[in-house]
């Protein structure tokens, strides 16, 4: 599997724990996602400075948002349906 595709699904991870609430410690996180610690804080700086509003609650020991956003990765159709995701294959 490519690197994009792999980095891409570790986000869309990360995403989903967020929301969640539930990323845990660094540590956690890390070992949940079957990553190290070091690439862990990459794909965080990615998210970051693709303005993904994340920061670091310690209260719940979990990543949080501080603002609504939501991650969508994909080619989707220009009609009505923005959110309907189409796989091409050649």
């Amino acid at each position: 599997m490519s690197t994009i595709i792999k980095q891409v699904e570790i986000i869309e991870r990360i995403d989903q724990l967020i929301r969640l609430q539930a990323t845990g410690t660094v540590i956690e996180l890390a070992i949940r996602l079957n990553i190290s610690k070091t690439k862990l804080y990459r794909t965080i700086r990615l998210m970051k400075s693709l303005h993904a509003p994340i920061v670091y609650d310690f209260s719940l020991e979990s990543y949080v948002y501080v603002e609504s956003v939501r991650f969508k990765f994909g080619f989707y159709d220009n009609g009505t349906h923005e959110d309907t995701l189409h796989s091409y294959v050649s």
